[in-house]
């Protein structure tokens, strides 16, 4: 790599016809709006505390204000839609989910209308609730198999358990078919649970509508950007669906669980015959949640406010009634019935890893045929157009840990420190979870093999750096040529090769995928061909196996409690210190960009809210002010909801609109991983409809970097790299050591002030518009004073 150092210079100061505003979009992390404006006098002008538009004090009507030349700042602050209150650390819970929903969006730049599409979306879609149902078969197979089934129905289990006294022994609750439904509970509240926070989100995010006129709408013969179509950000009847047929999907694969039981134990009379009528019910139900899923997917090209009132509410409705009649079956008198090992039917989960291995693939397939029929003008996308199915499998890994792990943990908490499945007082978890939890320390081990990879390579591209450090500045007195400084020279050249471990990501994420892949795999073949725990399995095999078999199902178990209390902590941590949540939020921030198009149980999409926000504003603005130039400044993620909003403008209104990003991950993260939507080819076109537009890059930040269009796409957008720090050694300007600053503080380069002024004077040599109805005045503040959320750095 070579290291390069190019100059930003501005235009000539022109005059202005009109006012000027600069809307500042903060990036991950999230920040204050006093710290965003410099001031601490700040006011609410339109918004809320969750997300809303400030500006100083001084500058509530500074557009009527005489002779103004400077632009006017204002702040849009939505760091309350990604953080707050810590219990929602309680969604990293849901991580599979969120994954499970990149995948749908990761996928090559292919046309809208290649029938590959279509396959992949219903194949996502149908992946997604695999993993609902695999959530509430490992919430069901931990209290009804674990508890209910296994340790309620014994003596030495059951002994010195309190909580379990009334379901052992001879009491009305202590028939196994009621024990069940004691059981059952847990996993049908759970389901409760997920619709409430998927219905109470839902109306929060995925309600906010564009302005009238927003957007390019899709016509005959013509293909405009996926962005810039009026519904992308408005998914209220996709949502709605997608919860209803998971909701109903939780319901009845607890009510499957009820009925493979009793289905066993009955041999004949009404019971049977009952149980035949309701597996007739539960399969006409799997039947209606498959067709909801697979029928329709997102409406994009208009908003899409239809009520499909028997999707919503009709089928978790039925669902509940079919749950409650194998309720009722489920605990109907059998005296001579006794529990005995594991409950029917728990090699399902087996089963359902399969069928996940089956989705993948298609998946893989469809993903293959739409990088074949992609432009040849676009940029390869990382994993050869393969990352939504490599998204999508570590989605089914993380699920199978979680389930595997848990329940292994949780069997050997109630068998009092034997090994369950090894000869003690319980059958344990199904062989197939207990295969699953074995490979977590094989795992892990990958994970740091990787990492230890990662380093070396940071290693090696430091040694190379070091020697070029010096030349950058060159310029300065005394020049570092001269009087080089061997420390400071080595922290520079550490940033820059720790920054481009960001470039090495695709290939440790498809080397993780494929190794678990293969552990996976193998778990699940281990599991049928022995139809024992691996500690079982293991006995008489050559040392050191059965050790090694002993030690990763004890360990896995381990592992996996100690993971998931780590998950809430670093999740509950990140949600209240914004230190913490600027060194992690840039990837939940990048999975929680994206609308609930495949899990709707997955966190809620914060763009929904935030992108309508800037359109309303810019638009009324632009409305209000018709001879104005705004400058829309995003950094970091910020960037990323700036580009997002000016695509939804009318496109009479996006000439009248300069852009600037800085730090931004437009082409690092989303045009690599999400080329349907922020490739190259997209890119450039918006360039073409937005010509003032500058980005600003250093290479010691390893979030942002260039936008990188293709030549021929018109004028230049990227600046940079700017230097970082600003100055080698101590000047007669800056006596003392400049920071490396890397993400943040774009602010402090002088380049920053000189491309806002290019961008400026760019736009006040456009015509104003002629003609137009200005409705929608300017907005009058709302005297709000005070900070919008939590302190934090400056984004």
């Amino acid at each position: 790599m070579r290291l390069e150092q190019r100059t930003t210079s501005g235009r000539g100061e022109a005059r202005r016809p009109g006012p000027a505003l600069e809307l500042l979009v903060h990036g991950v992390g999230g920040t204050t709006p006093e710290r965003m404006l410099g001031d601490p006098r700040t006011v609410l002008v339109t918004g809320d505390s969750t997300a809303g538009i400030y500006r100083r004090r001084d500058d509530v009507d500074a557009e009527s204000a005489a002779g103004r030349t400077a632009p006017v700042p204002e702040a849009y602050c939505w760091s309350n839609l990604t953080s707050g209150n810590g219990a929602r650390a309680l969604w990293l819970i849901l991580l599979p989910f969120m994954v499970a929903n990149l995948a749908h969006w990761a996928r090559p730049a292919a046309s809208a209308r290649h029938r590959g599409q279509h396959v992949y979306d219903v194949l996502v879609r149908l992946l997604a609730l695999t993993l609902t149902v695999l959530l509430v078969a490992a919430a069901a197979e931990v209290t009804m198999d674990l508890i209910a089934w296994q340790c309620a129905g014994s003596a030495h289990c059951a002994a010195n358990k309190s909580w379990l006294g009334f379901m052992a022994g001879d009491g009305w609750w202590a028939q196994p078919g009621r024990r069940l439904l004691l059981g059952a509970a847990v996993p049908a509240l759970l389901t409760g649970l997920l619709w409430w926070l998927s219905h109470r989100t839902w109306s929060a995010y995925e309600s906010a509508s564009p302005p009238p006129g927003a957007g390019v709408p899709r016509r005959d013969g013509d293909e405009p950007p996926v962005l810039s179509l009026p519904g992308f950000w408005y998914g209220r009847r996709l949502v709605a669906r997608l919860r209803a047929a998971h909701t109903a999907a939780g319901l009845l694969t607890v009510a499957c669980a009820l009925w493979a039981v009793t289905a066993e134990e009955d041999d004949g009379g009404a019971l049977r015959a009952t149980g035949w009528a309701l597996a007739g019910l539960l399969a006409a139900g799997w039947a209606a949640v498959v067709w909801v899923v697979g029928r329709r997917g997102r409406c994009e090209a208009e908003l899409d406010d239809t009520d499909d009132r028997w999707a919503v509410r009709a089928l978790p409705g039925a669902a509940v009634a079919v749950l409650l009649l194998t309720a009722v079956h489920s605990g109907w008198s059998r005296p001579e019935w006794t529990s005995d090992g594991r409950l029917t039917g728990t090699h399902f989960f087996g089963g359902l890893a399969v069928l996940q291995g089956v989705l993948i693939a298609g998946l893989a397939v469809a993903a293959w045929r739409l990088q074949r029929s992609a432009s040849p003008d676009e940029e390869p996308p990382v994993l050869k157009g393969l990352a939504g199915p490599v998204v999508a499998l570590l989605a089914c890994a993380l699920a199978g840990v979680f389930s595997g792990g848990l329940t292994q943990r949780l069997a050997d908490w109630l068998d009092r420190g034997a090994t369950p499945g090894e000869g003690g007082a319980l059958a344990g978890p199904p062989v197939e979870l207990s295969w699953q939890a074995t490979v977590i320390p094989l795992v892990l081990l990958t994970v740091a093999g990787l990492g230890a990879l990662a380093a070396a390579k940071s290693w090696r591209l430091r040694r190379r750096i070091v020697e070029e450090v010096p030349g950058l500045y060159a310029d300065e007195e005394p020049s570092p040529l001269e009087q080089p400084n061997k420390p400071r020279t080595h922290s520079i050249a550490a940033a820059v090769s720790r920054a481009q471990l960001t470039d090495f990501g695709p290939v440790v994420l498809g080397t993780a995928a494929l190794i678990v892949l293969l552990l996976g795999g193998g778990a699940i073949a281990g599991a049928w061909a022995t139809g024992e725990v691996p500690g079982v399995a293991a006995r008489g095999a050559p040392e050191p196996v059965p050790g090694l078999a002993q030690t990763g199902q004890a360990l896995g178990s381990w592992l996996m409690g100690a993971f998931f209390v780590l998950l809430l902590t670093m999740g509950r941590r990140a949600y209240k210190d914004p230190a913490a949540r600027r060194s992690i939020g840039i990837l939940w921030d990048v999975g929680t960009f994206w609308p609930r198009a495949a899990h709707p149980f997955a966190p809620p999409c914060y763009a929904e809210r935030a992108v309508p926000d800037l359109t309303w504003r810019i638009s009324k603005w632009t409305a209000a002010h018709q001879d104005g130039q705004l400058v829309l400044s995003g950094h970091s993620q910020g960037s990323v909801l700036a580009a997002a909003a000016v695509w939804q403008l009318a496109p009479e209104d996006r000439g009248r609109v300069a852009l600037l990003t800085y730090g931004s991950p437009l082409h690092r993260l989303y045009g690599r991983w999400f080329p349907g939507y922020f490739g190259t080819g997209r890119l450039a076109d918006l360039h073409r409809e937005l010509d003032a537009w500058t980005n600003l890059w250093r290479q010691t930040d390893p979030i942002g970097g260039p936008v990188g269009l293709p030549e021929g796409a018109g004028s230049e957008v990227d600046r940079g790299p700017l230097k970082d720090p600003l100055c080698y050694g101590r000047t007669a300007r800056r006596p003392l050591p400049s920071p490396i600053l890397g993400h943040s503080d774009y602010q402090a380069d002088p380049a920053f002030d000189a491309a806002r002024r290019a961008l400026l004077d760019r736009l006040a040599a456009v015509p104003a518009p002629r003609g137009r109805d200005g409705t929608g005045g300017p907005v009058r503040p709302v005297v709000t004073e005070g900070p919008a959320g939590p302190p934090g750095t400056a984004g």
